[in-house]
């Protein structure tokens, strides 16, 4: 079964790339400073003159102040690459609220991509569901347009293939890069991929909940099933069906930055502080 995703307020086309761009910079993911020195646009410092510095980079004023001649150095965006990670599976797509946990995903993903070509970041795209889509890191932003809105159609039978997928893609990437996971991470073996994951490469998880997830208030005992297996068990109204804190301690202790986001609630001031928090995104450990 295949259907087409909206956002919770039933975006078209253009108001959804409006949306995620408003997103982009609400995140205020471009204030970053990269430590390394280059041909950049802010300021750094100045320096002695050395043979063979272009004559234009002279600081005539610091020049005129010491009697020395000295050049200016500006700072240079750090590209690091960065791959968004996205649950396609079929316990993202099923909600009991207006937005649902797929639609969250798709809207923070297109932010964070904006964001990060924003400050000259590539960006690359991997769906860790059913579907076989995987998008290298680029810094085109009509590729990132693109993959957008293939990321709107969803279907509601994808398995979850967040563990392969994450073991298939780490020997493919040669550098450090900064990985982001928007899951709700129901996949058991999941986090031990992760956590490998984070040895090599900066590893940020953004996960998702469902109020539902927490439990439906007093409704005594009742039957659910799992949205990709099938599997039944019994739970009652009041019991949380997925427990966020254990998994988000496991992967703190292993050095991966961990956010839980309800589509219940307004996220964005919490992805904001998160994000300040570390740093931004990128803070690039080792």
């Amino acid at each position: 079964m295949q259907g087409r995703l909206d956002t919770a307020d039933h975006l078209n086309t253009r108001q959804f790339v409006l949306a995620v761009k408003k997103l982009a910079d609400a995140l205020g993911y471009g204030t970053d400073r990269s430590p390394f020195l280059g041909s950049g646009i802010e300021y750094a410092q100045s320096r002695q003159y050395q043979p063979g510095d272009p004559v234009r980079s002279i600081d005539w004023r610091v020049t005129a102040r010491t009697g020395k001649v000295f050049v200016k150095e500006y700072e240079a965006p750090k590209q690091l690459p960065c791959f968004l990670l996205i649950d396609t599976s079929a316990s993202m797509t099923i909600s009991s609220v207006k937005r649902s946990k797929y639609a969250t995903a798709v809207h923070i993903a297109g932010g964070l991509a904006f964001a990060c070509l924003d400050r000259v970041s590539p960006v690359g795209v991997l769906g860790v569901g059913g579907r076989d889509v995987r998008v290298e890191p680029s810094l085109s932003k009509a590729k990132i347009m693109q993959w957008m809105h293939e990321f709107r159609h969803f279907r509601f039978d994808e398995p979850t293939t967040l563990s392969r997928r994450v073991s298939e893609l780490a020997p493919t990437l040669p550098n450090r890069c900064l990985v982001v996971v928007l899951s709700d991470l129901h996949e058991g073996g999941s986090v031990s991929s992760l956590k490998l994951m984070a040895q090599r490469h900066d590893v940020v998880v953004l996960q998702l909940r469902d109020p539902a997830e927490s439990g439906v208030g007093p409704v005594g005992f009742f039957r659910a099933g799992e949205a990709e297996t099938g599997k039944v068990f019994v739970t009652r109204g009041h019991n949380a069906w997925v427990e966020p804190e254990p998994v988000a301690k496991e992967l703190k202790r292993a050095g991966v930055d961990h956010l839980l986001i309800r589509t219940d609630r307004p996220f964005i001031a919490d992805l904001r502080q998160f994000l300040s928090g570390r740093n931004l995104l990128g803070k690039g450990r080792g």
